[in-house]
């Protein structure tokens, strides 16, 4: 699946099947649904679900959490814009 496939499953009513919770994560996350994004996010153990647990609590607006969780995931808090970073975690969860 591209990145453009994954953003036209946003008019869906449910995340696709085949994707991983990180993903289905990121699916909430772009329909606008953070708290949904959070809870899946928060139950997945690997570098991946930090990295976009990280990126939620950005978007939260939770500077300090999602530092912690950025460093959880081996990564640095990126200067991009969330919009971007929403981009650069889908495509890479999608390889």
């Amino acid at each position: 699946m591209t990145l453009q496939q994954f953003e036209t499953t946003l008019s869906d009513k449910a995340p696709p099947k085949e994707i991983t919770n990180a993903l289905a994560a990121m699916w909430y996350d772009g329909k606008g649904d953070w708290e949904q994004a959070h809870l899946i996010a928060q139950d997945i153990p690997a570098a991946d679900g930090s990295w976009v647990h990280a990126y939620l609590h950005r978007k939260e607006g939770d500077n300090w959490n999602a530092g912690y969780w950025y460093r959880r995931a081996g990564r640095s808090m990126p200067d991009c814009s969330l919009a971007q970073e929403w981009k650069d975690i889908v495509q890479s969860l999608l390889k």
